[in-house]
């Protein structure tokens, strides 16, 4: 039996631009919220300007971004925009905004005046370093928490700069821990009644990531530091990429188990005698301090091979491999197609869009979004109606901008 989505009659707005912000209405709306994004006049969101751009008014950004929102665009300087907004947000259960922390404050959206009229919003801020501490004040993106967290020191080869990671880490994952947080802090509310601020940073939240770096540097003393390794990790001899005859392929035989299987293969398989049963390297500690004689092993057994060749053979004896793929190599794949993680949708300029998923599964509700993101301003009249405005007043707001339409 299908049961409403989880969200279902949440309220959710979205005042936010960009990236983690709109990640998580975007989240939240699959889940089944009703999310109402906000956007300001004339331009609308800086991410209608981000590739790929299609028009003037949408980019593929904006458009995976935003799926799945109503959307309205406010002057927040006319007085009825104001006015438009408090009762908005008075409607709502929850409030996202990422912008420098304090200034919203300056347009009365701040969460002192919002959970004073509305008591039961749970406020969402996502800010590069959060509302408290010495760089609060400071702007920043997914980049800076990158290179401040530790976390782009840790990856590259050694004597090159590390080099830029192309997906934005800082501001997704910061994302997802704002849905867990929202979705946390929206069950407490039903125990206490009331909402409260969650403040998500992304140097906070990259910090948080480290899952061996921290614990290895505080329990050594400080005596173990990340180094830039390239291709492979030293504390998990052997987990990493390597390049194959045609094509570079990633191998993961780090467990115990798992390595005497690959190395008994290796061996099998045109690899020196004695490789599989050499009990140096039969437990961890063994292989990471003997890693460079396993890698001058391992490296010419791979690259004597076609990618595919080397996997049949992983496969044969249960150890993960996989090839390093191309974007359009994951857009064909038939994995991601049997889980649905294209999504399609029908845009009455664009034609057919075909843009990412998201990777909620449920038994007994689909999450897919099937609404298009918003044109700038798209459900003012509708949202201002809602919000007890009468026919009048709408027209002299669209007709004066306080609610803008492109």
């Amino acid at each position: 039996m299908t049961q409403p989505l989880p969200l279902a009659g949440i309220r959710v707005v979205d005042y936010s631009h960009f990236l983690a912000g709109p990640y998580v209405g975007r989240c939240l709306a699959a889940l089944g919220a009703e999310v109402i994004k906000v956007e300001r006049p004339g331009s609308g969101d800086a991410g209608r300007q981000h590739a790929w751009i299609l028009d003037d008014r949408q980019s593929g950004y904006y458009l995976q971004l935003n799926m799945g929102k109503q959307g309205v665009s406010v002057n927040m300087k006319d007085p009825r925009g104001k006015d438009f907004m408090h009762r908005l947000c008075d409607s709502a259960d929850v409030f996202v905004e990422n912008y420098r922390p304090g200034a919203l404050d300056r347009l009365g959206l701040g969460y002192a005046e919002l959970s004073a009229r509305n008591p039961k919003l749970v406020y969402c801020s996502i800010s590069a370093y959060g509302h408290t501490g010495p760089d609060a004040h400071r702007a920043g993106f997914g980049l800076i928490a990158e290179a401040r967290s530790g976390i782009m020191q840790m990856v590259g080869t050694a004597g090159d700069p590390p080099p830029l990671l192309r997906i934005s880490l800082g501001d997704m994952y910061t994302g997802i821990h704002a849905v867990a947080a929202i979705n946390a802090a929206l069950l407490g509310r039903v125990k206490s009644g009331r909402g409260q601020h969650i403040d998500m940073a992304l140097y906070d939240t990259l910090v948080s990531m480290h899952e061996y770096a921290v614990q290895c540097c505080t329990l050594s003393g400080g005596t173990m530091l990340p180094e830039q390794t390239g291709h492979d990790m030293p504390t998990s001899t052997l987990y990493g990429v390597f390049r194959a005859a045609d094509g570079d392929m990633v191998i993961a035989a780090q467990v115990d188990d798992s390595w005497k299987r690959f190395a008994a293969l290796v061996e099998a398989h045109g690899g020196p005698a004695g490789f599989g049963g050499d009990t140096r390297f039969h437990d961890l500690n063994g292989r990471n301090a003997h890693r460079l004689e396993i890698l001058d092993v391992v490296k010419p057994w791979i690259a004597s091979r076609k990618v595919a060749d080397v996997l049949a053979l992983l496969d044969a004896v249960d150890v993960p491999g996989a090839k390093v793929q191309r974007i359009d190599e994951v857009l064909a794949d038939p994995q991601i197609q049997a889980r649905g993680m294209v999504v399609e949708q029908q845009h009455p300029r664009f034609g057919t869009l075909r843009l990412p998923n998201l990777p909620f599964r449920f038994s007994d509700c689909d999450t897919t979004i099937r609404r298009l993101a918003p044109d700038l301003g798209q459900h003012n009249a509708e949202v201002a109606a809602a919000l007890g405005f009468g026919a009048e007043e709408i027209e002299a707001m669209q007709a004066e901008g306080v609610l803008f339409s492109a």
